[in-house]
């Protein structure tokens, strides 16, 4: 076995998170050597997967510093100016609405197909000096040690199919950031809590005819949930488009799926009471399960972990991609923190401070999700009567709705707010 020792730090997994990371990283003056399983061609050209990532002011901040932001082309960045929340389907009651008034914002958001993200973070990342990124390579060990982590990986066969013999990498630390299932996270002897909703969302674009006004819409119904995300107008055609994100259980879901477009365009027309007018199908339908995932902690000695392996969030609040570049400028605040003491960056004191600091911020956010996720999935009659209460007195409490808007925006956290308030 080949045994190669040359970078700072070792990330598993090229997504946006662990690709972010290893830029953040390298401006610090650090080298990286991300692994990941997909081919060099996928992650420079990732395909269309249905989701819409909506990011807050300081995520977008993080983007601009790291340079992915300037990558994205005109329509692929969609504003967010105010949030519906409706009880039921649109129209049936009085909606919650959350704007930008007293926040000196023009936005309350923006919303970035989750493949363009992909891509220019790997545009990034792929010309930054100090970044080495390993494709088709399959992670089959990793292991921290007293003095270094060290990884064990199978690279691609040879032109000839013939199988290549496994190599291994060393560094000081090492990040999974290989998904919410993370398979480095279970060899690290790190578990999680998962929350399996039962349920599961469907994500699409539709066109349509009324614009839509830079307005968000998340109708909570009784049997489905459904987000309508406002997306800028079709670059080629003109048209007006949103994206759709039907939550469901898993027999509910199926069916839908199995509608035919017209007759899927249909049920989402309906629930959104016509608001946008006639609907229609564009592109595929992506599904996708719903596991919410929280790691027992998200540092140990010599390893670290970041995004979706630390915590995995249910999408009602959006905040699952921005809680992992939260995370990116905290890992990296730490690793620069250490070796400006110097300390060894891979010490779990070191890392100690990454942790604590993104464990105060990610488990109300979590807890505060799951529990908007169990109330508004609840059928019986207390918990419908509560949602309503909840709603209505949010639209009569302007301090509640700038804690909201706070939260959304990422200009502060609810609690915050509200200490003010």
């Amino acid at each position: 076995m080949t045994s190669s020792s040359h970078s700072d730090v070792l990330i598993v997994g090229a997504g946006p998170a662990g690709l972010s990371l290893a830029i953040s990283l390298a401006q610090a003056g650090f080298t990286t050597t991300v692994v990941e399983q997909q081919s060099e061609a996928t992650l420079a050209h990732p395909a269309p997967d249905g989701r819409e990532i909506a990011l807050t002011h300081p995520s977008v901040a993080t983007l601009q510093r790291l340079g992915t932001w300037a990558g994205l082309a005109p329509h692929e960045v969609g504003t967010i100016r105010e949030a519906q929340v409706h009880d039921g389907p649109l129209g049936q009651r009085s909606a919650l609405q959350l704007g930008t008034q007293g926040t000196g914002l023009e936005a309350l958001g923006f919303i970035v197909p989750n493949h363009a993200l992909r891509r220019t973070a790997y545009a990034v990342a792929v010309r930054t000096p100090g970044i080495r990124i390993v494709t088709g390579a399959q992670v089959v060990r990793v292991a921290t040690q007293a003095a270094h982590a060290e990884l064990e990986y199978l690279p691609q066969p040879s032109a000839d199919g013939a199988a290549a013999p496994p190599l291994r990498l060393q560094a000081p630390l090492l990040v999974a950031a290989d998904s919410r299932f993370s398979a480095t996270r279970r060899q690290l002897g790190i578990g999680a809590r998962m929350t399996d909703f039962g349920r599961t969302v469907i994500v699409c674009r539709m066109r349509h005819a009324q614009p839509h006004g830079g307005v968000a819409h998340e109708c909570f119904g009784y049997e489905r949930t459904l987000a309508v995300l406002p997306l800028p107008n079709d670059p080629q055609e003109g048209h007006a488009l949103c994206s759709v994100v039907v939550t469901a259980g898993t027999a509910d879901a199926g069916a839908l799926m199995a509608q035919s477009p017209q007759a899927f365009a249909a049920t989402v027309q309906a629930q959104l009471g016509d608001r946008l007018g006639p609907l229609q199908l564009e592109g595929e339908r992506h599904a996708y399960p719903l596991v919410a995932v929280y790691a027992q902690r998200f540092a140990d000695h010599r390893c670290a972990l970041l995004g979706d392996a630390a915590v995995g969030m249910h999408p009602v609040t959006a905040h699952g991609y921005n809680l992992g570049l939260a995370g990116v400028e905290r890992l990296t605040a730490a690793v620069v923190a250490a070796r400006s003491q110097g300390h060894d960056i891979g010490n779990g004191e070191a890392l100690a401070t990454y942790a604590r600091a993104h464990h105060r911020h990610a488990w109300p956010m979590y807890e505060g999700t799951n529990a908007i996720v169990r109330l508004y999935t609840d059928t019986r009659p207390v918990p419908r009567l509560l949602r309503q209460l909840v709603l209505q007195g949010a639209r009569r409490l302007p301090p509640l709705q700038a804690a909201i808007v706070g939260q959304l925006t990422g200009k502060a956290p609810v609690w915050a707010q509200l200490a003010r308030s």
